[in-house]
């Protein structure tokens, strides 16, 4: 235990002067079972201290095999270890120079033991929520109906929001989001996505009844449907339809739904698509116009993300190929594209691209980093910047 004499006689050989200095002085000693490794430091950003600070929790989510990563209610970060050169000290109760200055009573000798200590922390980086999983796993049991025998035989493989939490590499908001994005649907407990054969006959039932009674397409009536459909499937299955392919809203009392015409294009498109390797462009645009209800327009604009063109073969061709299949990986979505198509525009790549984009990130910088651009023709075209095998 060091006394104030011992103190200033060491602030004399270091030549420091007493008079610069605060006037109590710490004494720190190692304790007996101080050791690294038994506490770990996070660095958090002012958002999330007042996340705790609000009684709130942050969650660490992932399996053996991914990378850990730390989730709020509505954001995700990656968790990266920082190496530091100085060595961190963990010392309960130290005080600081501020609380130092408005403790006036202080002791001018402060013995404290140091619990333990680090040289590394755990660094958060906000990042893509990892979503990708999600689909693929409510995908293990889509539901095709009531009267599905494989849905009368399988009873596991089913999800309840809090099974998803714990398998999902993102927060519960941004989990949600995602759900509604897919048009998944809560089932007797369970989220799941509908079967997409079943899914086009609910929606095949709902189109054709606004075309017999003559409705506008922006002006659906809820409880119309529900009493004319209710007998062909559940009453609930329709109205979720009417919600993923419509926006609600109600008029005098009345609940009704404008009904999206690029999703129903969109959608009549994927079921011609799904079961052709290849299609002639022409013939395709042509069927596909033949397919949908009467007074919606079919455009090529609308298969973005979902179709690619081939405008150098001839005929024309078009093909299945699905944003949501391709790898949640950036250097791996980038192989994938690459191998499909050797040299790509940026009108044809954005659409498989852009939800790779983090916070402020453009599409532009993406392919900077992982693409090598070129003239063909007069038209910038991108290349990968590796070797594809």
């Amino acid at each position: 235990m060091r006394s104030r004499e011992e103190v200033e006689a060491t602030l004399h050989i270091a030549k420091l002067k007493p008079a610069e200095l605060l006037p109590p002085v710490h004494c720190l000693s190692f304790s007996p079972r101080a050791s690294a490794g038994e506490c770990c430091l996070l660095q958090l950003e002012p958002g999330l201290c007042a996340e705790l600070e609000a009684g709130r929790s942050l969650v660490i989510r992932g399996d053996k095999d991914e990378q850990a990563v730390l989730c709020s209610k509505d954001k995700t970060y990656d968790m990266k270890i920082a190496d530091t050169s100085n060595m961190l000290l963990f010392i309960p109760g130290c005080k600081t120079p501020e609380q130092l200055l408005v403790d006036q009573a202080s002791c001018n000798v402060i013995h404290t033991q140091i619990a333990g200590f680090s040289n590394n922390y755990w660094e958060l980086r906000k990042c893509r929520p990892k979503l990708k999983k999600l689909k693929k796993l409510l995908m293990e049991n889509p539901y095709e109906g009531p009267d599905s025998e494989r849905e009368k035989a399988l009873t596991d493989s089913k999800y309840t929001m809090e099974d998803l939490l714990d398998r999902i590499q993102a927060s519960e908001e941004e989990i949600l989001h995602q759900l509604q994005v897919i048009n998944a649907c809560k089932i007797e407990g369970y989220w799941r996505v509908l079967e997409f054969d079943y899914e086009m006959k609910l929606l095949n039932h709902v189109t054709q009844l606004i075309d017999s009674e003559s409705w506008s397409f922006s002006k659906v009536p809820l409880s119309i449907c529900l009493q004319e459909l209710g007998s062909l499937e559940p009453k609930e299955m329709i109205q979720h339809i009417l919600l993923s392919y419509g926006k609600k809203y109600t008029d005098e009392d009345e609940v009704y739904f404008e009904m999206n015409a690029d999703k129903i294009c969109t959608a009549t498109a994927q079921m011609l698509l799904q079961n052709a390797v290849k299609f002639n462009l022409s013939e395709f645009q042509e069927v596909w116009q033949q397919s949908v209800p009467e007074g919606l327009t079919t455009r090529l604009d609308q298969l973005k993300g979902l179709a690619l063109l081939d405008r150098n073969s001839r005929p024309e061709t078009i093909f299945l190929l699905k944003v949501e299949d391709l790898p949640e990986d950036n250097q791996e979505r980038f192989n994938r594209l690459f191998t499909i198509r050797e040299k790509w525009t940026e009108a044809d790549i954005t659409p498989y691209i852009q939800d790779l984009c983090a916070e402020k990130q453009t599409v532009g910088a993406l392919l900077t980093k992982y693409a090598r651009s070129s003239m063909q023709n007069g038209i910038k075209v991108y290349n990968s910047r590796r070797p594809i095998s």
